[in-house]
This record gives C-alpha cells, structure tokens and sequence, in this order.
C-alpha cells in the first residue's frame, strides 16, 4: 500500500524526547531533529501488515515509535524468510534506500499492532539537498547499521554458535549499543522461530543453544520470550564487545534475578 493511501497523522512534538534516546537521533543537531518530526507523519500498522516491501521504490526514511517491526527477505533457492533485523522503538531504517535511491532491498512487516514515524523521500531528499551538512548525519546511521552487520558475520565465521547465542542476547537486551542512557532489559521478545531465521541456523540448533544457557541458569525460555536471569553470566558467554553494550550490563543489578 503506498504511503500517502495509509492511515497516517501528524507527529506531535511531544514525542522528540522519546526518539532522543536514540544515540544517533540524539546526536543530530537540533534544528535537523526538529525539522525531520515536522516533515513526518505517524503511520498505524496492523500485526502482520507490511510497511515495505522488497522492491518497492518509494522510500521514505521510518523509525519504529511503538511495537516492532521485522525485516527481512525470501531466499530465491528455497522460499525461506531471512529474518535480518528485529526493530523496537527507537529504531530506524529505510536510511540506504534514501542515499543510494534504489528500490527496498527486504521487507518490513509488523510482528505486533505499531505505530511508524515515516518521513518520504520525496519530502526528505529537497530539504537535505538544501541543508547538505544534513548528509553527513545519514551516513552515520548507515555506517552503525554497516558496523552491526560487519560484526555479525564475523561472529557467524568464527564462534561456536552458543556464543553467537549469547552476543545476540546482549545486543537486543541493550538496544545494541543505540541507547543515550543504556538499561537492560530482561524479557525479551525473541521467538526461537526468529532466532533462527536471524542466525542462519535451525530451530533444533537455537533450542539446543537455548538449554544449555537455561540449563546454567543464565536464562529462562518462556513462550516467545527470553528472560536473562544473570546479565554478568551471560556477558561471559558472549566474549568481548563494545564498551556502550557493558555500560548497558552494568547498570543491571549484576547478577541473578
């Protein structure tokens, strides 16, 4: 469904402080994080509903505001759905598209009701042409989408899939590293499904992967849920990362619930 046929309203300025706690949305100077609200508007999606679809060539740059949206793509040899990015508030995407100007690469579909902050490219590109230090700003939120990407293929290359496990764990439990003011958080919506899809793997593999940090009391599998029980244990298990992810970690109580 094209974006200007989608049940849409304005974005209030009461929601600025909400996107600020995004690292990168934070960073940006004031008047482009103001002018980026005023030329948005909410979109309201139904669980299921596609935002996006791979091919698609009117994007538009979105951040999630409330549910989460997943984005993916079929493989062509077997039909099967790569699951790529899980996205929560405050998480954007649709930055490539709007600086290399060709069409959707996956599809985004809402995995609960959510609620999209989605700002078209017809709207986005004049006003960034005409305030071009602006373009250095979008490069930036490629270049940490690239960053994650980069560090996910070198783990899948050369750590034992109980380990990839436990980094995925962290990242998504510490917004991978993208909050001003990082928390944990200890109930996660990761369905083993999306796990797998997300890893490459089987279910059989992620369920196994699963027991075992359940089995040393690290986690708890609920249904569609993983609740980290021992966020110290379970920084243990993932091996060295990123100094915004431990601040995440440390500001938990530490050990066991």
């Amino acid at each position: 469904m094209p974006f200007l046929n989608r049940r849409t309203e304005p974005v209030p300025a009461s929601l600025l402080p909400a996107l600020r706690s995004h690292i990168w949305f934070a960073s940006c100077p004031p008047a482009m994080q103001e002018g980026l609200l005023e030329r948005g508007r909410l979109v309201s999606l139904k669980a299921g509903e596609t935002l996006f679809a791979q091919g698609d060539d009117h994007p538009g740059l979105c951040c999630v505001v409330a549910g989460a949206l997943k984005v993916g793509s079929l493989n062509p040899r077997d039909g099967t759905h790569r699951l790529s990015l899980y996205l929560e508030p405050y998480q954007w995407l649709g930055e490539i598209a709007l600086i290399d100007r060709k069409p959707r690469s996956q599809d985004a579909v809402a995995d609960t009701d959510a609620t999209v902050l989605m700002i078209p490219q017809a709207v986005l590109e004049p006003w960034l042409d005409a305030h071009p230090h602006y373009w250095r700003d979008m490069a930036r939120l490629a270049c940490g989408k690239l960053r994650l990407m980069l560090m996910a293929a070198e783990d899948t290359a050369t750590m034992p899939i109980e380990q990839q496990l436990a980094r995925r764990l962290v990242f998504a439990a510490t917004s991978y590293g993208h909050a001003v003011q990082p928390t944990l958080r200890r109930r996660l919506r990761l369905p083993q499904e999306y796990l797998a899809r997300m890893m490459g793997v089987s279910r059989q593999t992620i369920n196994k992967a699963l027991k075992s940090l359940a089995a040393d009391r690290i986690i708890a599998v609920h249904y569609a849920e993983i609740e980290i029980l021992d966020a110290r244990a379970l920084a243990t298990q993932a091996g060295q990362f990123d100094a915004a992810l431990w601040s995440g970690l440390e500001d938990s109580d530490g050990g066991r619930a």
